[in-house]
């Protein structure tokens, strides 16, 4: 058989850029492309234009969101140290803390100094996210070993940070890490054709580094996109903003690259599915699923993509596998390329 079904998948890192950047990217348009792609659920990130870093600010995105979302969202709250009365206020809203220890898109910045009151203040229960290169890892695992809270590195990318964080696994410190599909199918000798569509936190590596990540996949908890899409005008800038759109070009990726045996089904359902609901408190349901047609090829266009930005670092390569139905809780959301239900239609998810 051709077509197969994988349920709902998660995807954990994704920055829709609503409330305050629209142009980019807002709830409808993120969670369509996100149903394009096969993702049922994505979880978003705190660096909007105004920093989400309040309940009040928590709770106005998640207003703004009931009225659009057509796959489940749920929302990360953030901080750089000068907001610890709110983190007791967002206990039952945010699946998670995310922190930015080095350079990225809104100079979110944290104090390093400040990390340690941080890391006590979170509830311990609620992972604490983070955007930690090269010296930024060892600085967390050895405030790790003090106090014993749950982290996850997002886009790991080179061979050292990961070698680091397999070696705290072993170790037996309760840390997990993602990786990116741009730093799985890319690398730094692809940016002479991408230009400044290729600039993004962390860099695309070499090829050794991404060797590296397809060797160890067994000590990686999850893909994540790190959808971050900027308007084509804003990638020709300059100073062009990190970052690269993912949603749906993700999965096809991941299909094409079973098709070649470098992958296989149970590793997508691990890496998009399992370890994301486990390790961020999401609930699935088997009514939730996504129907695949390994056999269908085709090749990414830009002006297919139902992302607002219409661009993707992946346009023009050949992908075996797509995304034929969506269901949520039983409902069909997506067929045919089209999104089939209305804006609002989906849920935000909360974590007790």
């Amino acid at each position: 058989m051709s077509k197969i079904s994988l349920p709902g998948l998660i995807d954990p890192h994704v920055h829709l850029r609503d409330p305050g950047q629209t142009q980019k990217e807002d709830f409808y348009t993120g969670t369509s492309a996100a149903l394009s792609g096969g993702y049922t659920t994505v979880l978003d990130m705190p660096n909007n234009k105004i920093p989400i870093t309040s309940l009040a600010r928590l709770e106005e995105k998640m207003t703004i969101a009931r009225q659009k979302i057509v796959c489940d969202v749920g929302f990360y709250f953030g901080s750089v140290g000068d907001n610890f009365e709110e983190f007791e206020k967002v206990r039952g809203k945010a699946l998670g803390l995310k922190l930015y220890l080095n350079e990225t898109t809104g100079n979110f910045l944290i104090d390093k100094n400040s990390l340690e009151k941080i890391f006590k203040a979170w509830p311990t229960f609620l992972p604490i996210l983070l955007h930690a290169e090269d010296d930024a890892v060892d600085l967390v695992l050895a405030l790790m070993r003090k106090t014993r809270n749950r982290i996850h590195f997002c886009h790991i990318s080179t061979k050292s940070d990961l070698a680091q964080i397999i070696g705290a696994k072993e170790e037996g410190l309760t840390v997990t890490c993602g990786v990116t599909p741009h730093h799985l199918f890319l690398t730094e000798n692809d940016l002479k054709n991408l230009g400044s569509f290729g600039k993004m936190k962390p860099p695309l590596r070499s090829k050794k580094d991404v060797k590296f990540l397809w060797k160890n996949l067994r000590y990686i908890d999850m893909i994540e996109s790190d959808h971050a899409p900027h308007t084509i005008e804003e990638k020709q800038l300059k100073n062009t903003p990190f970052g690269v759109p993912g949603l749906e070009t993700t999965l096809p990726l991941l299909l094409t690259a079973v098709s070649e045996k470098r992958l296989t089904i149970e590793d997508i359902i691990r890496l998009c599915h399992t370890n994301p609901a486990k390790i961020f408190g999401i609930k699935t349901d088997s009514d939730t699923k996504v129907i695949i047609d390994l056999n269908a090829s085709y090749i990414i266009y830009n002006s297919l993509l139902l992302t607002k930005c219409r661009w993707s670092p992946f346009e023009g390569k050949k992908i075996k596998g797509k995304v034929s139905t969506v269901f949520i809780r039983g409902q069909k959301v997506f067929e045919g390329g089209k999104v089939r239900v209305n804006p609002g239609f989906a849920r935000v998810l909360f974590r007790g």
